[in-house]
Formats: structure tokens, C-alpha cells, sequence
């Protein structure tokens, strides 16, 4: 069934993973065979400026091989007005009907500091672009021989130092035709209560991020070196306290429990498993989820 349906139907799953780094794809799609349950398949656009494969090939090999419904993250950064719109019809000829729209990670801290960042629009703009693309023109009135229904995804961040700044973009893009939200990644139940106190007058699906620990070293960087997530102190001295051999097994357990609290009060799970790490997600999905 289409991600558009489900949203706000059923508790819906999504998980990420990044593309290949070359042409080859059996050991992906391989991996990705055993995620058979989730709803949708989230596939990130070269993140933190690297270069990977385009997400719109692996999108329509996912639909096309494994059946599997697709989330195309886009971003900004590499693409010009003329290119975004091009590359957004060719997704949907060739059977992607989701995207997230993403403004992108700056080039200065990938592998290429002396490309150019294109940045015509932020994501707000490109979620004008998309919708305007789906009522059947193109950004200069152009008229569409047949448009698209692109199902419009934007991020959100709960942990934001300034909240209500926060919430106001997302109620800008909501105006602008999103249609649900992915938030960073969250471990703290009462910062959740906060955001979606604060989110009330946002009629919008939201997936909760979850971003399983995979030690305390992990922990720790995430909290100190990655802007836009927190991890709360209880939390790290869990991971810190845990075996090594045992570590996995508790960020497993950590994301479970945060998960099997927070799942009555928002529409889905947007699973990051780290370094590759699938069987996290399945497992967390699978535990949390079952109860």
C-alpha cells in the first residue's frame, strides 16, 4: 500500500540506509530483503557531501526487484531550480511517489570542500516546488502534460535550541503542502512530551527517529560532536556502564523502551540504524512494537 494511505492508519516504519559508493547493488538489495516489514525504505541523497549513488536509481530498484515502497531524500545542495524539477518528474516516471525534502549538508564538509553548493532554495522552497509540481505546473507556470502526487516528507528537529523557531518552519512547510514529518533522532521521553505539546495547530503525521546506540563511545560522540541530537546523561552512564561485549545489546534495549513509550503518541518510527546495522531496526521495531 502507498506510504500517502497509511499515514495516520497504522503505526508506520520506515527505515535509512545509504547508497552504494559504486555500481554494485546485489549486497544491498541482499540486506534489505530482510526488511520486509517495514512500510517504506528511506534512501539518503550523498549524505555529509559524499559521493554515493543517486537515491532515485536505488529507489526504483527497490520497487522494481523487492516491491518495497520507497522515501527518496533530495537535497538542495547539488541541484539548480531547472535540475530539481527535472529530476523530480524522472523519479516519478520510474515509480517514486515519496520524497523528503531536504535543504542538505554543506559541501565544505565532505570530500569535495571546493564544489560549488547550489542552495537556490532552502527545503521550505523545494516543498513548494514539489507541490507545485503535483497541481500541475512547473516553478515558472509552465503547464505539466500529466502530474505527479509526490507523498511530501520534511525533517523536523525536537531537540532544537530555539523550539518554537523550530516549529514555525515546520508550520511553514506544512502550509506549503508537506505532508508528514521525520525528526531527528530522540531519546528523551520528556523532550518528546515538550515537542508535541508544542506541535499542537500542526496537523501533520510525524515519525519519531530513532537512532540505536552501538556503544558508549558512540554515545558520546553523538552528543558532543553532532548538531541536533542529545542524548540524555542517564543515558550515556547506561552505556558507559555496559559491558562492551553487551553494548549493542543495550542500545537495543535503550531504543525499545524510549520506542514502546512514545508509539501511542506519534504516527510512526523512522529507524537510522548505524554503520549498516539493519538488524538493530528489525529487532527494536520488532520488540517495541509487538507489545
Amino acid at each position: 500500500m502507498a506510504l500517502k494511505e497509511l499515514l495516520g492508519k497504522k503505526f508506520v516504519t520506515t527505515v535509512e540506509i545509504d547508497p552504494p559508493r559504486g555500481v554494485a547493488v546485489g549486497k544491498v538489495l541482499d540486506k534489505l530483503s530482510a526488511l520486509s516489514n517495514f512500510d517504506a525504505i528511506d534512501i539518503a541523497d550523498s549524505p555529509m557531501a559524499r559521493v554515493r549513488m543517486n537515491p532515485v536509481a536505488l529507489a526504483h530498484l527497490l520497487r522494481d526487484r523487492l516491491g518495497t515502497e520507497a522515501i527518496l531524500h533530495m537535497t538542495c545542495r547539488d541541484r539548480n531550480l531547472l535540475s530539481l524539477q527535472s529530476d523530480l518528474l524522472g523519479a516519478y516516471a520510474l515509480g517514486v511517489e515519496n520524497v523528503l525534502a531536504l535543504t542538505g549538508d554543506p559541501v565544505s564538509v565532505g570530500d569535495y570542500p571546493q564544489a560549488t553548493g547550489v542552495f537556490d532554495v532552502t527545503s521550505e522552497g523545494l516543498v513548494r516546488i514539489i507541490s507545485q509540481l503535483n497541481s500541475g505546473t512547473d516553478l515558472a507556470g509552465n503547464q505539466l502534460s500529466a502530474s505527479p502526487d509526490f507523498c511530501i516528507g520534511v525533517a523536523v528537529n525536537p531537540t532544537a535550541d530555539d523550539l518554537p523557531k523550530e516549529i514555525g518552519r515546520l508550520r511553514r512547510k506544512a502550509e506549503a503542502g508537506a505532508h508528514f514529518a521525520l525528526t531527528q533522532p530522540v531519546y528523551d521521553s520528556p523532550l518528546l512530551d515538550k515537542f508535541l505539546a508544542e506541535l499542537k495547530g500542526v496537523e501533520m503525521p510525524v515519525l519519531i527517529g530513532i537512532l540505536p546506540l552501538r556503544s558508549s563511545r558512540h554515545a558520546e560522540f553523538l552528543h558532543n560532536e553532532v548538531p541536533g541530537i542529545s542524548v540524555p546523561d542517564e543515558i550515556r552512564d547506561r552505556m558507559r556502564k555496559a559491558p562492551e561485549d553487551a553494548a549493542r545489546e543495550t542500545g537495543i534495549e535503550i531504543a525499545a523502551e524510549f520506542l514502546t513509550k512514545a508509539r501511542h503518541r506519534v504516527t510512526g518510527a523512522y529507524f537510522m540504524p548505524p554503520f549498516g546495522d539493519y538488524e538493530m531496526a528489525a529487532r527494536i521495531a520488532a520488540e517495541a512494537l509487538s507489545q
